[in-house]
């Protein structure tokens, strides 16, 4: 199990969040402010956040965008990770995915089979690394998002989560592309 040290520093991390819906604006987007409040509470900066549709230019566009961007560490998305015709945002990201994280996955999966049962097979949430970005897709839902907020994120990028957390190893995500992006 994780624990916390109290002692090491706090490093606040400016994330990205991307919700991908052909139906919310900024107004009525209450996943993407699940997100924006959840992390901003933790102490992290909303580096920015933004909606595209259910398309898999638009998503890639926006998620390369902020790769590129040295001021954004991490990108989460919610939504189009379910099985209709519009969902395609796994289809999207991971074939930009460098590394692919599948733990990230069968954890979220876990955690939500506890709140909501079988019906977490209905998810594909996914995460992986890209241009030493993390980046994780989440489901659209509120509850989705606090859930992989609460249950991962919220210790996986905080610096003080022992024995191991994402923040420790960022100055070496980039170690193959020589860029210096994650210093």
């Amino acid at each position: 199990m994780s624990s916390s040290d109290q002692s090491a520093p706090f490093i606040p991390l400016n994330i990205a969040v991307l919700t991908v819906s052909d139906t919310r604006s900024l107004a009525d987007d209450k996943s993407g402010t699940t997100l924006a409040d959840r992390l901003t509470a933790a102490g992290h900066r909303l580096a920015a956040r933004d909606i595209v549709t259910d398309d898999t230019d638009a998503i890639r566009t926006k998620l390369r965008m902020w790769i590129a961007d040295p001021g954004v560490d991490v990108v989460i998305t919610t939504g189009g990770t379910g099985f209709t015709g519009r969902d395609v945002t796994p289809e999207a990201l991971e074939p930009i995915f460098e590394k692919r994280m599948d733990g990230f996955s069968e954890v979220f999966h876990r955690i939500s089979y506890d709140k909501i049962g079988t019906s977490t097979i209905q998810s594909r949430a996914t995460a992986g690394v890209a241009g030493a970005t993390f980046i994780f897709c989440l489901p659209g839902s509120p509850g989705a998002c606090r859930d992989g907020w609460d249950g991962i994120l919220a210790q996986q990028l905080d610096y003080r989560t022992r024995p191991c957390n994402f923040v420790e190893i960022m100055p070496r995500l980039d170690e193959h592309l020589k860029r210096g992006k994650a210093k």
